[in-house]
């Protein structure tokens, strides 16, 4: 009470910034009492006055705070009017009874504001006044202002009065409409399905929007019936809310009759400038289906930009994919427009079936390079055995590189076809990489006996990327078997070769002929094939492994020593704490944070003395710090352990 008392004094004081302070004190300290002056606060020109009033009476709020800003609202100063509003529609609920008072004022304005701040309430209480004020009062606005803050309390209850309320003024409509979508209750339907009948092209239109949201079943009977009498765009917005009612799947549920004659407008609503409803009409279509969807659907589609609407064109696609197969798509795929043709092979590749394989392929010969090469896409996704022979002319009649990589990937990849051999394994000398490498990739899937001699005999060659491929391949059909020659790529000039060979062991690194050709590699000349040898004898880590890991420790290369350190610590190995202790020392800061690392996962005693002294050193900060992170990683682990 005291610091209350002291707040009242300093509201009375000439200095504007004693009054502020005061005020903003008055909401901290919920002082009731000076609830009167922090309203008259709220008519002073001075802003920071007023800001520091607002906050304190929405603090303090109560029946009081109420009632001492309720008479503002007949001020004069809009600004003051409208800071009166906004503190209302927060504290108003806290004296219901002062608020309905102002519903039934002789003032008009003071009703419209009255009705627009029980709408800010969030309460059951608010719904019977303004029901009240919506179909009682003889002012237009403050009935149109009922509907709307009914729509915003969203209760149940409202249904009922602006089921009523549709009977009246347009003006008033137009709320009543807003707020039943936004309340969605059952019993509107009716009410808003009857004033169609008598409404005007707009209403009708905000009508059919609302019935819509409101997504009530029974509304779609109703709506089926008024699409023969309706003018088109309001026939375009039934369709769209008949769609968002019943979702494309239950549209297959209505009668043949429904189906066919919501089919014909669904392609007029396709022509409608909104987008939505453009979008509604594909989506019915595509459960719909038929020929002049898909192609009407397709013009529509193909004047789209790729880009600007690209999430817009792939819903579309995945409308046309219900649709399925039909003449109109393989009339699109033959249209000789790209744009068209490009959407239509989207579709046909996510369907499958002998049928769609062959649309594809009859298509083939009558397309540009691009259409060919999205084609054959397609296929290689969804063809199977029909489209082999298919597949195998191509591999011999065509040059482009894009259409060979289809052919051997689904030969090979795809259906490992032996008879195709002889042509894929020709392509290892093709002069595109990429062309080899597919056909690379498609001989190890087909594998066998045959394929792998063909790849001993390529080892012979002269040439080095021969050699390699040679190598990855025996490595992928049959390391053990081909041990011999990959022995012999160990000791290949080529360092790729090397490297290759190693990699080509890592299938059966735990046989005792396969370690110790990889051990071999330990002191190769190059770094990436060293590199190569820490890879493998980390991922296949066993006791013969762990010496030799140690080992690649003191290699002169820094990656070396960083992948070495990285696999022991991955491993928790204590005896190569001595080995990673010393390497503390090293000149590259690179190697000692690393090393840091390697310490704070293995842990121990040894780890953290060795770590202490690292934090305590005159060091680089960065290094420092890594020593503390990881001494805390030790400790965290120790706490758990305990």
């Amino acid at each position: 009470m005291t610091d209350c008392s002291k707040v009242l004094e300093e509201l009375k004081s000439d200095d504007n910034e004693i009054v502020r302070e005061a005020a903003f004190q008055a909401g901290e300290l919920q002082c009731a009492d000076a609830v009167p002056q922090l309203a008259d606060l709220l008519t002073t020109s001075h802003l920071g006055l007023q800001e520091a009033a607002d906050h304190a009476l929405r603090r303090i709020g109560g029946k009081g705070a109420v009632q001492a800003v309720v008479p503002l609202l007949r001020s004069d100063d809009a600004p003051v009017r409208n800071l009166s509003m906004d503190i209302l529609r927060e504290v108003g609920a806290q004296d219901f009874a002062s608020l309905v008072a102002l519903v039934h004022d002789d003032d008009a304005d003071i009703r419209i504001f009255a009705t627009d701040i029980l709408g800010s309430t969030n309460s059951f209480m608010a719904v019977e006044p303004l029901c009240d004020a919506l179909l009682k009062d003889p002012e237009v606005n403050v009935r149109y202002q009922a509907a709307v803050s009914l729509g915003d309390l969203a209760n149940p209850a409202a249904a009922r009065c602006l089921n009523k309320a549709m009977q009246d003024d347009e003006w008033v409509q137009y709320a009543v409409i807003e707020a039943l979508a936004k309340i969605k209750h059952s019993s509107s339907v009716d009410a808003l399905v009857k004033a169609l009948n008598s409404s005007s092209d707009l209403v009708a239109s905000m009508i059919v929007d609302a019935l819509g949201e409101v997504g009530n079943i029974k509304a779609v009977t109703m709506l089926l019936r008024h699409l023969d009498k309706s003018p088109t765009a309001l026939r375009n917005k039934i369709v769209k809310a008949i769609v968002g009612i019943l979702g494309g799947k239950s549209l297959k549920l209505l009668s043949a009759s429904e189906r066919e004659k919501l089919r014909e407008y669904m392609l007029v609503a396709l022509n409608d400038e909104d987008e939505d409803v453009q979008d509604a009409a594909i989506s019915g279509l595509g459960y719909l289906g038929g020929e002049k969807a898909t192609e009407e659907v397709l013009n529509l589609a193909s004047e789209l930009d790729p880009d600007r609407d690209r999430d817009r064109l792939a819903r579309i696609i995945d409308d046309l994919s219900n649709i399925g197969l039909n003449e109109g798509m393989a009339a699109a795929l033959n249209c000789g427009e790209f744009k068209k043709a490009a959407i239509a092979i989207e579709i046909l590749s996510r369907l499958e079936g002998a049928e769609v394989s062959g649309v594809l392929m009859d298509a083939f010969g009558n397309g540009d390079r691009e259409i060919k090469r999205g084609i054959l896409e397609a296929l290689v996704g969804t063809a199977g055995d029909e489209a082999k022979e298919f597949f195998e002319n191509v591999l011999e009649s065509e040059q482009d590189g894009s259409m060979l990589k289809s052919a051997i990937n689904f030969l090979g990849g795809k259906l490992k076809d032996v008879d195709a051999v002889d042509s894929i394994f020709a392509l290892l000398s093709h002069s595109y990489d990429d062309v080899k490498e597919a056909a690379l990739n498609a001989c190890v899937a087909i594998g066998g006996e045959d394929v792998n001699s063909r790849f001993v005999e390529l080892f012979s060659s002269e040439e080095p990327i021969d050699r390699l491929m040679a190598v990855f391949a025996m490595g992928k059909i049959n390391p053990l078997g081909n041990l011999e020659q990959i022995r012999i790529a160990l000791e290949d000039e080529v360092p790729d070769i090397r490297k290759i060979a190693l990699e080509a062991l890592h299938d059966c690194a735990a046989d005792s002929e396969s370690m110790s050709l990889i051990f071999s590699r330990l002191h190769d000349e190059n770094r990436d094939v060293r590199l190569t040898v820490i890879e493998l004898l980390g991922g296949c880590y066993t006791e013969e492994a762990i010496p030799y890991i140690i080992q690649a420790l003191q290699d002169d290369d820094d990656w070396v020593q960083i992948r070495a350190a990285e696999a022991l610590g991955e491993h928790r190995e204590e005896s190569a704490l001595p080995q990673l202790i010393t390497m503390l020392d090293s000149p590259h800061k690179l190697v000692v944070l690393k090393v840091i690392e390697v310490l704070g996962a293995i842990g121990g005693t040894m780890a953290f003395q060795a770590l202490l002294e690292a934090s305590n050193s005159d060091s680089d900060p960065e290094v420092i710090q890594a020593a503390e992170d990881a001494i805390l990683r030790i400790q965290e682990e120790q706490g758990e352990g305990d």
